[in-house]
């Protein structure tokens, strides 16, 4: 009787076996919580939604959980949720030292380096791209384990309204003195010629881009790399900062950028209100869309070197249920497919068909994008050496714009931050 006992067991247990191969009895194998803050008329957004119907196609069995999530938002509780159950499986993050690789440093982040060489990720991206992938124990970028994947490339650039620069007769200017004539000439005629956001990132990129106008590649690895300590009293920093404040008492940016964010900024230049935007490639896939006029783009004046870098990267939370899937769906993004539509879409891919791409401005998008690439003109930006410096960029610009601060004591505001931070 034991005997038979004991062979009933035996078979049950096998049988059990044999029904549960090949699927999983977690539940959290068949949920994949992915979050991005890519707006849905976007190329990035475009280009993520059909990645994520691609991922469905492929793994029917996946239930995929998307939210698209605020960029502050995701920002400021990265920490807290990253560090709880709540964690979603793949999320966009920004990448640099005080963002991905903060949170690489804090163990926060899954290691991708097995995978980005085992997906070919490594071999895909070039050493420029890579830099804000990898992060060293330290979280600092440029070296070191993978904690992120980029997908695309982003740099900021000068967006202008062709129809408004014809109306006076005005080219694109080919140095910073030519750019201030031109800005010049819009004010001499009663239109304010730069719309501003303050209050959000994109006024620190202008302050960043008028200090490239004097820098050099050691300044920029010093900046941001801590290659050697750099002097906030250095040419480059006073310059960009008496710029800064020249431009605003001169009335080329408009009064109300102390107080704007980014949204009002676009939104600004979409509806033919300024001529001159200056802001990342992120906007372009939006303006293609959006914008009614003729419009066209151009690298900052005298600039060899620009604020951009490999864009936000996908990271994978080290507290994810269901990294085997996560991972996958990175590797979807990467995929020629995807790549293709983000370039068709305004967006600046790394490994896209470009002979399926031929409208001329999405192709000068890009060749622009590569030529800075090719001459190591890739400055990264402002706020990434250091933690909560972000934060600190903003108050300051908006100090310096308001007048509350003059250009010497703002830049001995951020220097002290910096040091403290980095």
């Amino acid at each position: 009787m034991f005997k038979k006992t004991l062979i009933a067991v035996i078979t049950i247990a096998i049988l059990a076996g044999i029904t549960g191969c090949g699927k999983s009895t977690d539940s959290s194998e068949k949920v994949l919580k992915i979050w991005h803050y890519e707006s849905e008329t976007g190329a990035m957004g475009k280009a993520w939604d059909a990645a994520i119907k691609k991922f469905q196609e492929k793994y029917p069995d996946v239930e995929v959980q998307f939210e698209r999530k605020g960029f502050e938002q995701i920002r400021q509780t990265a920490q807290m949720v990253l560090n709880s159950d709540e964690a979603p499986d793949v999320m966009e993050f920004n990448k640099g030292n005080a963002s991905s690789g903060m949170l690489s440093k804090q163990g926060l982040l899954a290691d991708l380096t097995e995978i980005a060489k085992k997906k070919g990720w490594d071999k895909l991206l070039s050493p420029s791209l890579q830099t804000t992938c990898r992060y060293s124990a330290d979280g600092i970028m440029g070296s070191g384990n993978w904690y992120g994947v980029t997908n695309y490339g982003e740099y900021v650039m000068v967006y202008y309204n062709k129809e408004m620069f014809a109306k006076y007769n005005l080219q694109i200017p080919k140095s910073i003195e030519e750019f201030e004539t031109v800005m010049a000439a819009f004010k001499k005629a009663g239109v304010t010629p730069m719309t501003l956001a303050g209050a959000e990132y994109p006024a620190q990129q202008v302050f960043y881009e008028l200090v490239l106008n004097k820098a050099d590649r050691d300044f920029v690895n010093a900046y941001e790399l801590y290659t050697k300590d750099i002097d906030f009293k250095n040419p480059a920093f006073i310059d960009g900062a008496e710029k800064m404040k020249n431009w605003i008492d001169k009335g080329y940016i408009d009064k109300n950028a102390v107080s704007l964010k980014a949204e009002d900024m676009g939104l600004a230049f979409s509806k033919g209100k300024s001529p001159i935007f200056v802001s990342g490639s992120w906007w372009y896939g939006r303006f293609v869309e959006e914008i009614g006029f003729d419009w066209g783009i151009f690298l900052f004046p005298g600039n060899k070197l620009h604020p951009g870098s490999g864009g936000n990267v996908w990271v994978v939370p080290e507290k994810a249920k269901n990294k085997k899937m996560a991972y996958e769906f990175i590797d979807i993004t990467m995929s020629p497919e995807i790549q293709s539509i983000l370039g068709k879409e305004g967006g600046i891919p790394v490994n896209a068909d470009l002979s399926m791409i031929e409208d001329a401005k999405l192709k000068e998008l890009i060749s622009n994008f590569d030529q800075i690439v090719k001459s190591d003109g890739l400055a990264f930006y402002p706020d990434w050496p250091a933690a909560g410096f972000y934060d600190t960029l903003v108050a300051g610009v908006q100090e310096l714009l308001s007048g509350s601060k003059t250009p010497e004591k703002f830049l001995e505001s951020i220097g002290a931050s910096y040091y403290e931070n980095k």
